[in-house]
């Protein structure tokens, strides 16, 4: 089991990276071969965007193939996993940029926020203005209705559920 830990001066971001990949799974999918996602973006593994975030160098030459041996034979799980990694890294640093009051929340709670913004982007998550002042008040019951009243939680529906509640009560049911 990792954890991953990210410090910013003398605050800390933890929690189990495996289970929040596994999570991301649940609500991403898995796709070992490119496909066109919902908004028709070329994408591969767990939500990996080809088109807007691409792979870099060091993720080809980790995965030990260019980008047309991908598009024809596609990646492994562990290797989806490994990129997936990377996409969580960029998006924990983005949101704990823009929104420090993440690293007060429990390691539940960070993990609801990182996979809505691993979702739809940091700037989209931080228009839940509403939830983000529930945020700071640790009203939890009222997070979770600003999370279930948006245009978002009617398009990803039980990943809505699940992060909702999961982020009132501070525990995966």
């Amino acid at each position: 089991v990792r954890l991953r830990i990210i410090c910013r001066g003398n605050d800390l971001v933890k929690y189990n990276m495996t289970e929040l990949l596994d999570q991301l799974v649940l609500h991403e999918g898995l796709e070992l071969l490119p496909y066109k996602d919902t908004l028709n973006i070329d994408t591969i593994g767990i939500g990996r965007n080809l088109e807007h975030r691409g792979l870099s160098e060091e993720e080809l030459a980790h995965i030990g193939k260019d980008i047309s041996d991908i598009c024809e034979w596609g990646i492994t799980k562990e290797q989806a996993y490994y990129l997936a990694e990377n996409d969580v890294k960029i998006v924990e640093k983005e949101v704990c940029e823009k929104h420090p009051c993440v690293l007060e929340l429990d390691e539940v709670r960070q993990r609801v926020i990182i996979d809505m913004a691993f979702n739809m982007g940091v700037p989209r998550l931080s228009k839940f203005v509403k939830m983000w002042k529930a945020i700071h008040e640790e009203n939890f019951e009222e997070v979770k209705i600003q999370m279930l009243d948006s245009r978002w939680a009617n398009q990803v529906g039980n990943r809505a559920v699940r992060l909702s509640n999961a982020m009132e009560t501070g525990e995966w049911v």
